[in-house]
């Protein structure tokens, strides 16, 4: 484990909140050739899960259903802390949170899950939304990937 990591962990409570909090992640899923894939998406945590909602089709989901396999990295940054008497341009740290997670991931055929969702999503991101209808042929029409987490850490500098 990483010097940091041990100094600067996040507990549980601190890892939900960054994952409530933050509003872009980063997926990564492997490519064919065996390299890493990763795509800055928008995402809910709900229920100890990830889910990622887009279109499915495309070359993360064409990497998630050959290897279920992914990673998922959220970072929530500060302001910059300049030493009180610097002496030399190295003498700065970042405030941030961030969270690790590795699991599997799937897409989601339940449409009853799905529309639970896409609410959510709306609730997270354009709450002001959330009174207008979602059609049903948008929803049948959305890919919504489920990621189960295995594993989860977090770290901070503050």
């Amino acid at each position: 484990m990483q010097p940091n990591m041990k100094n600067h962990m996040l507990s549980q409570e601190e890892i939900d909140s960054v994952l409530h909090r933050a509003h872009v992640g980063h997926l990564g899923t492997l490519h064919p050739d065996g390299y890493p894939y990763v795509t800055p998406i928008h995402y809910l945590y709900m229920d100890g899960k990830i889910y990622i909602h887009g279109t499915d089709v495309g070359q993360k989901v064409e990497n998630l259903l050959r290897d279920p396999r992914v990673g998922f990295a959220v970072y929530d940054g500060g302001a910059y802390q300049i030493a009180a008497q610097p002496k030399t341009a190295c003498n700065v740290n970042t405030e941030y949170e961030s969270v690790i997670i590795t699991g599997k991931a799937r897409l989601i055929e339940d449409e009853a899950l799905k529309y639970r969702v896409l609410q959510e999503v709306v609730r997270k991101y354009v709450p002001s939304m959330e009174q207008y209808p979602m059609p049903e042929a948008s929803v049948a029409a959305t890919g919504v990937i489920e990621m189960e987490i295995e594993t989860i850490t977090g770290k901070y500098y503050r």
